[in-house]
């Protein structure tokens, strides 16, 4: 079953042409891993899937509902706010720089969400948040505020909070580029038992053994152009394409 299908993404800032044609599709429970070097439209494409952004031209099916698609005049035409805030709570993002409330306790980051967005009591927002610290090993930190926290629990509770809301994909944002190797290894281990229990995830990484390691498939981004798409294999072991070659050749 895919999960989302993306086709012909076009997207610019003024007359720098960041996402050319892109199209791809996630099946349900794979991880797709997407790499390439930086400004080469990763972080765009995530903040396109997400809303955070807006396309200009293409389409984007997430979990069966189309969000946007093009119009007549072969411009990008989203659905109404109301049908787009629904198609959002399919998608779970966790950033690069964590984005946690500084003023919030861990527990109350994890529980904010719950409550505004899908209307959750009290005691259950927390009841969930617990569950899900706990499993992050992060039970004892509940009542602590993001200063008090190494950069990897910061994000474990970023990953926390994403999970919270039942997403059916779960996109990361180079997760571990704010972290040091030691702190990166906690993270990634996260992301692999998530994998393993077959979350379906978008995982934008400069990992490269992660990626070939955890990831059913992966693409290679260069200045906003799709390079490849296929198996960790494909990609990584028997590639002919020399962009890609000269990028993987740098790790």
């Amino acid at each position: 079953m895919k999960m989302l299908e993306a086709k012909n993404l076009k997207k610019s800032f003024g007359d720098n042409e960041v996402l050319k044609n892109i199209s791809f599709d996630v099946n349900k429970g794979d991880v797709l891993a997407i790499i390439g070097p930086s400004g080469s439209g990763k972080s765009t494409l995530l903040r396109c899937i997400t809303q955070l952004e807006k396309i200009d031209s293409g389409e984007i099916v997430i979990c069966g509902d189309t969000l946007v698609k093009n119009n007549y005049d072969e411009i990008a035409e989203y659905v109404p706010k109301k049908e787009r805030a629904a198609i959002a709570r399919h998608l779970g993002l966790v950033f690069q720089n964590f984005n946690l409330f500084p003023h919030f306790s861990v527990l109350r980051n994890v529980t904010e969400a719950q409550r505004k967005v899908l209307g959750r009591n009290k005691e259950t927002s927390e009841e969930i948040a617990m569950n899900l610290l706990k499993k992050m090993g992060l039970a004892d930190k509940a009542d602590a505020y993001p200063y008090q926290l190494s950069g990897g629990q910061q994000q474990r509770v970023s990953i926390a909070r994403a999970l919270a809301l039942n997403p059916d994909i779960l996109l990361f944002d180079e997760p571990t580029s704010a972290l040091d190797p030691e702190l990166t290894g906690e993270i990634l281990k996260v992301i692999r038992e998530l994998a393993e229990a077959k979350m379906t995830m978008i995982v934008v990484t400069h990992e490269m053994l992660f990626a070939k390691s955890v990831a059913d498939r992966v693409i290679f981004m260069d200045k906003g152009y799709i390079i490849e798409n296929g198996t960790p294999e494909e990609v990584f072991d028997k590639s002919v394409n020399e962009r890609t070659k000269a990028f993987l050749a740098k790790y």
